[in-house]
């Protein structure tokens, strides 16, 4: 059976967009957007501006979807209901196999690095990982345990993150550039030429962005649905962009752009200091980590429900057991307990590519991203096609703003492969196999049954 139970409105909704989208992200990726743009500024508002243009145009588009469905698990409902139960199996099966969890445990990595920082912990990546497990394993248990609990933080979370980043964007802004001196022993970096080599900057900025969709998992938990879910799908990545653009212009016109290529991660810090005080990079730290566990949780929270979606449709197996609602707890325990196990794999994965290097500079959460971008086309298909059948009236939300939609994802997916010629395509790959297994799995299994 379904969770049929309203648990959620429009604020929660809209928080747990805000929440997941702005975290991790704007913090540790604005140096590799520069990097990647060799210190243009110009460039890198570009950037962001792409990246939000494919969010945008996206849940405006999707928006379309969310109002005329009343299935579970978000993406895979709308698969379900507008392409096929075998093409909604399969991105059900990458979402619940590599995308929620591969993201989970990068960013649970994440908190883990900045936490480091903070009590002074030796900065190892077996040091930043096991604390990254603890916290992942700690929201885990807060969401099992309450579902209340889970969207109250969501919400403060989601409020309390925004402090640094509107402080550091309207000072930066208006107060003008500290100049500060890079420390002894850190190798300058400046400006360069980079070409279009640029285009390698929407990979970071698909993560920065990532996560709007996963609000769409607590759909049939969000009260009125049909009105709350577009709003939340329209209000949120606005915000997102606002504060993501404050933000770069006021840290990059506080500490130039050569300070932050020079320092990379750590450039907060002395954003953090140059505001507060002595202590300011500590407290700037304690508001990024809470930021950071914002997402985690705002992830977890869709994620915990992905295989009771899939079990509630027959496209897991075990499913019988895996669907079953715990009265309590109103989630499948079974449910929560595969998905924590296979965050746990994915973060073994995390620490094998990391310490072998083999991915560079990206991560096993990038790609993951992508490809997802590339399954959102043809939802925006769909959209265009109710246009043609006159169910969607609208020429705006029916044709334009699917065709944006789509050529953001298109967008995306160069920048990906720009980022990493040889490990994207691979990855990319290995995410198509994930979903093929999935649209098999039910195609035989249906099968069977005739």
């Amino acid at each position: 059976m379904e969770n049929k139970k309203e648990h959620y409105g429009l604020l929660t909704a809209t928080t747990m967009i805000i929440g997941i989208v702005i975290g991790s992200g704007i913090f540790f990726k604005s140096d590799d957007v520069l990097s990647y743009t060799g210190g243009n500024i110009g460039l890198g508002i570009l950037v962001l501006c792409i990246g939000a243009f494919s969010i945008i145009f996206g849940s405006l588009t999707l928006a379309e979807l969310s109002m005329r469905t009343k299935k579970n698990g978000g993406f895979v409902g709308y698969y379900e209901d507008f392409i096929s139960k075998g093409a909604a199996c399969g991105f059900g099966w990458f979402q619940t196999f590599v995308y929620y969890p591969s993201l989970i445990a990068v960013v649970a990595w994440v908190s883990g690095i900045y936490t480091a920082s903070l009590f002074g912990i030796k900065g190892t990546l077996e040091n930043q990982i096991v604390v990254g497990f603890c916290f992942m394993t700690l929201l885990f248990v807060v969401n099992i345990m309450s579902l209340k609990l889970g969207g109250y933080f969501q919400n403060l979370s989601t409020v309390i993150k925004l402090i640094p980043l509107l402080g550091i964007a309207l000072l930066g802004v208006f107060l003008g550039s500290a100049n500060p001196e890079i420390p002894k022993g850190i190798e300058v970096i400046g400006k360069s030429n980079v070409g279009f080599g640029w285009l390698a900057a929407l990979a970071p900025i698909a993560f920065s962005y990532d996560g709007w969709i996963i609000a769409t998992s607590i759909t049939n938990e969000v009260k009125k649905p049909e009105k709350n879910m577009p709003l939340a799908l329209i209000i949120g990545p606005l915000v997102v962009l606002g504060v993501y653009l404050l933000y770069f212009l006021g840290i990059t016109n506080m500490l130039g752009t050569s300070y932050i290529l020079s320092t990379g991660n750590d450039a907060v810090n002395k954003a953090g200091e140059i505001l507060l005080g002595d202590n300011g990079s500590k407290i700037i730290l304690i508001f990024i980590i809470i930021s950071i566990l914002g997402v985690v949780n705002g992830i977890t929270l869709g994620s915990l429900r992905m295989p009771q979606a899939l079990a509630s449709k027959d496209m897991i197996p075990g499913a019988k057991k895996i669907a079953e609602i715990h009265p309590k707890y109103q989630l499948s325990l079974k449910s929560c307990l595969l998905s924590y196990l296979i965050t746990l794999i994915w973060m073994a994965l995390h620490y094998i590519t990391q310490k072998s290097g083999v991915i560079g500079k990206s991560d096993v959460s990038e790609i993951a991203i992508v490809f997802s971008y590339v399954c959102y086309i043809i939802l925006y298909l769909k959209v265009m096609k109710m246009k043609k059948d006159n169910i969607i009236k609208s020429t705006f939300k029916g044709t334009i703003c699917p065709i944006f939609g789509i050529l953001g994802s298109v967008i995306i997916l160069i920048g990906g492969i720009v980022s990493n010629p040889f490990y994207v395509p691979v990855f990319i790959l290995f995410c198509l196999i994930v979903g093929s297994i999935g649209y098999y799995y039910y195609y035989l299994k249906n099968k069977s049954r005739a």
